[in-house]
């Protein structure tokens, strides 16, 4: 299996299972990744899902050596772009997710690696990971993470990194706001799982809406979200509010 899943806890880990390549994604990875994320879109009992790496690396990208076969195959970029269409629909179901997403990143994150990470709602790396997109040194366009880390990083630092395909040091990208912490290898799964036990402290609507208001918000920079995102009180937040007044945890909390 190119990609594991593993349930605990409400928390869903998926690993990226290719160490033998550095984790590059192939078709076998985007399908089983794609099937993954959408049978946890729809389970209710996951909470939080992290996204690893099996061994030393996070993911080294789109698995070139593929990409060389079919060039040297004279067959164009037929499959490689067809392979880029399946991965920017994992994309979009990875950043679309109800549940907080938390990359674990084990090691290098490069090119689509790096892209991952981009797209999960926070990010914890090892010292010895490190963050690059040097597609512009292959002849070609990091076009599917490039508003990702725009969003994330701000344009100045985004035209470095895209334009010059340079890698960062974690403390690097911890600095840029690339990711949200550096923290010991002996210690990324217990800071991992501190942080999951932090979000399931918030109700599992709440977190969705937020997330759906956070992507939203990129397109309407305004705010101006109209009646159809006005403060009500869903039977959620009802629960939510009574345990408070109350001075109870509501239902839906994990004790840390």
């Amino acid at each position: 299996m190119e990609v594991i899943r593993s349930d605990r806890d409400g928390i869903a880990t998926l690993t990226l299972n290719r160490p033998e390549k550095r984790n590059a994604i192939s078709p076998a990875m985007i399908q089983s990744l794609q099937g993954h994320l959408e049978s946890i879109r729809e389970d209710s009992s996951v909470r939080v899902i992290f996204l690893t790496g099996m061994g030393k690396t996070f993911c080294a990208g789109m698995d070139l050596e593929r990409v060389q076969q079919v060039v040297e195959s004279a067959q164009g970029m037929e499959v490689p772009w067809q392979d880029t269409i399946a991965l920017e629909k994992v994309f979009g179901i990875l950043f679309t997710l109800p549940q907080p997403t938390v990359a674990l990143v084990n090691g290098p994150a490069v090119a689509g690696g790096a892209g991952l990470v981009s797209l999960c709602d926070l990010a914890l790396a090892v010292p010895a990971a490190r963050f690059g997109y040097p597609e512009v040194r292959r002849g070609l366009v990091a076009a599917l993470v490039l508003p990702h880390l725009l969003r994330l990083v701000g344009e100045r630092q985004a035209r470095f990194l895209l334009l010059t395909g340079e890698l960062l040091t974690a403390e690097e990208a911890w600095r840029i706001g690339l990711i949200n912490a550096v923290v010991k290898e002996e210690e990324l799964v217990e800071t991992g799982n501190r942080l999951a036990a932090s979000l399931m402290q918030g109700g599992p609507r709440a977190l969705a809406k937020t997330k759906e208001l956070l992507r939203e918000i990129r397109s309407n920079p305004g705010g101006e979200f109209g009646g159809s995102h006005a403060p009500v009180l869903t039977q959620e937040s009802l629960q939510g509010l009574r345990a408070f007044f109350s001075k109870q945890d509501p239902p839906w909390a994990k004790k840390p």
